[in-house]
């Protein structure tokens, strides 16, 4: 029987999603163990990065004697808060790794397939372009020392960022998937305003429940962690505290507006306009 290693590969990333943009400085990592063809263990980078993914893979009395690994990144070898995960491997028998992306931490970068080899264990590099940009704010921030950084605007048709009549001009599934792209990053930046008029929550934590997200929204937290950012009239961030789910009844917004305004010559604007040259060119 042939085995597709793709899929497997292809799951190890899915997994991988899990604790996206809540492991520190360290990549969340997706990792799958096979045998006979069938998937017996599974496991992702913890919260805060530690432990590592193949560890919470293969931390069990379960036998793993001859199986296959799959895993997102090439396993580390250096010894750090914790060991390296190329020892588990080894100790649990596992007969070869699969791996889509080679670290560019300098203690460890492509050095799995020497160490894991000195135990005869195979090890392959398998590159899935579905996932090429997976950890693209990882390794910008290895290579840099620079933070990865995405702009999300909501904009209308004819170029409105505000609607005077109603509060949103977005609807409840652009606003929801918007919650759950923002729980994958470690710091969000916005105006003042912005948080004063729109009383922001923004969300830092999702759960599983049945295989499915819970709802993203204000009037069912569910158990998702909410960060509460408070700032002063110049737009200088006075405190900030994560309420759990059972917390957030308690709190008390207030509607006082600042008196922070977007000049002609702001981000906000010059990104809509380098928008609109980009898609109409020249024309009014």
């Amino acid at each position: 029987m042939k085995i597709n290693h793709n899929n497997y590969l292809k799951l190890a990333f899915n997994i991988a999603k899990i604790n996206l943009g809540k492991t520190n400085s360290n990549p969340s990592v997706g990792c799958v163990v096979v045998k006979d063809n069938s998937v017996i263990s599974s496991g992702y980078t913890s919260i805060n990065g530690r432990p590592h993914a193949e560890f919470n893979a293969l931390n069990s009395p379960r036998n793993f004697n001859n199986s296959d690994l799959y895993v997102t990144m090439e396993p580390c070898t250096h010894y750090g808060v914790t060991p390296p995960c190329t020892n588990i491997i080894a100790n649990k028998g596992i007969k070869r790794v699969f791996y889509s992306f080679n670290d560019t931490d300098k203690r460890t970068a492509k050095m799995s397939k020497v160490e894991l080899g000195k135990k005869k264990i195979k090890v392959y590099k398998r590159f899935n372009a579905n996932f090429k940009d997976f950890y693209q704010s990882y390794f910008l921030i290895k290579k840099n020392t620079i933070p990865f950084i995405d702009a999300k605007i909501a904009v209308s048709k004819d170029y409105f960022t505000i609607n005077k009549k109603y509060r949103w001009i977005t609807n409840s599934k652009s606003r929801d998937r918007t919650h759950l792209i923002r729980s994958e990053y470690d710091a969000i930046i916005s105006t003042s305003k912005s948080i004063n008029n729109a009383n922001i929550w923004i969300y830092l934590e999702r759960t599983l429940s049945k295989g499915k997200y819970h709802k993203l929204g204000q009037h069912i937290l569910k158990k998702n962690n909410t960060l509460v950012l408070e700032f002063d009239k110049f737009g200088i961030l006075k405190s900030k505290k994560i309420y759990n789910k059972d917390d957030t009844n308690k709190i008390a917004f207030s509607r006082k507006e600042t008196r922070n305004e977007l000049s002609k010559d702001s981000f906000v604007e010059s990104f809509l306009q380098s928008l609109k040259q980009k898609m109409y060119g020249n024309r009014k």
